[in-house]
């Protein structure tokens, strides 16, 4: 582990487009921050990835060496989720910091063993990346609803809609293996992980789903390329979730709340929250300053393993258990084709 307190070596294992894009600039910009090694999906890209975009890290092949490292006090995953659970307990059981990328695990088996190895070893931090949509107007999303400005939620209305499997003819993407993704199923994580948040606990699901194209250049696919969810809240709302990657033109992501006093909407692209009053209009409700919530998901990391007294970063990993307790109800109810109690 680093020797001087206020400067944090980092350890990467999985440096693909996110890492690339949104993590690694915003670490880099932090002066006590320094990128030690990187460990890709070989040594070839690993040794590319530090040629071209962190000089100084030593490129590695095998991740349990790097994670094995004394010089290492974070080790940052940024792999797909099949390997988040076995990287993620065996830095943590090193003594390691652990940031890890969404999805949380390839199934809640997996996921209960990352919580339990946080909970062994509670001096250390443990966060998973926080979606970025709905994060801007999260903290006055939950301010409406507590303070009842729709009254009692009824029905809750989420549809979240791309083409991006809508290619016959187009390999697999690793997001549709289920070797490589688990459980996860397009973005269904993400938003369980923020509706629940805003609405509370999911108790129990119904789920149907279809593969359009079940072979991709010889690879046959098993993951759902849409899925629809009937899902029950513990404080009796309910929802309908719609989730597709073969919609030719869909909408915006967005979420509409409807209550006993009115309509509650969320639109993850623009951010905008519309508020309508039984009989009134909709209204674009204006985010305060002190409420809107910017992206410094690296930096609060980083101010939580420096000083231990900081806030801790969200998602936890009991929260992210929270998500993978629906993800597998979700998965049990398309197995078994009926409605199923989340654990």
């Amino acid at each position: 582990m680093s020797s001087d307190p206020k400067r944090i070596r980092v350890g990467i294992v999985g440096a693909g487009g996110i890492v690339k894009s949104r993590h690694l600039p915003a670490l880099q910009a932090m002066p006590e921050v320094e990128i030690v090694a990187v460990s890709n999906a070989t040594l070839e890209s690993s040794q590319r990835f530090c040629a071209e975009q962190a000089p100084t890290a030593e490129p590695m092949q095998h991740w349990p060496e790097l994670v094995s490292r004394g010089d290492i006090d974070v080790v940052w995953v940024g792999t797909p989720p099949m390997l988040h659970s076995e990287i993620t307990c065996y830095a943590l059981r090193a003594g390691k910091h652990v940031f890890c990328q969404a999805r949380m695990a390839m199934s809640l088996q997996e996921a209960q063993l990352m919580w339990e190895a946080s909970m062994s070893n509670p001096e250390l931090v443990a966060a998973l990346c926080p979606p970025p949509y709905g994060m801007k107007g999260d903290a006055t999303m939950r301010r409406l609803l507590t303070e009842g400005a729709i009254g009692k939620p009824y029905h809750a209305v989420l549809h979240s809609m791309n083409g991006g499997w809508l290619d016959p003819a187009a390999p697999a993407h690793w997001r549709q293996r289920v070797e490589i993704s688990g459980l996860q199923v397009l973005s269904f994580g993400i938003y369980v992980e923020i509706i629940q948040r805003w609405l509370g606990d999911i108790v129990a699901v119904q789920a149907n789903g279809a593969v359009v194209t079940p072979d991709r250049q010889g690879y046959e696919v098993e993951i759902p390329d849409y899925l629809h969810v009937l899902c029950g809240f513990r404080n009796g709302a309910q929802g309908s979730l719609i989730f597709s990657g073969v919609a030719s033109h869909p909408p915006q992501d967005a979420l509409q709340i409807y209550g006993s006093e009115g309509t509650l909407t969320y639109n993850f692209v623009t951010d905008e929250i519309r508020l309508g009053r039984i009989g009134g209009a909709l209204e674009v409700v204006p985010l305060p300053d002190t409420e809107a919530k910017e992206w410094t998901v690296e930096r609060d990391f980083i101010n939580a393993v420096l000083n231990p007294s900081a806030p801790r970063p969200k998602p936890d990993f009991l929260e992210g258990i929270k998500y993978m307790r629906v993800v597998q109800a979700a998965a049990e109810s398309m197995d078994a084709g009926d409605l199923v109690r989340v654990a």
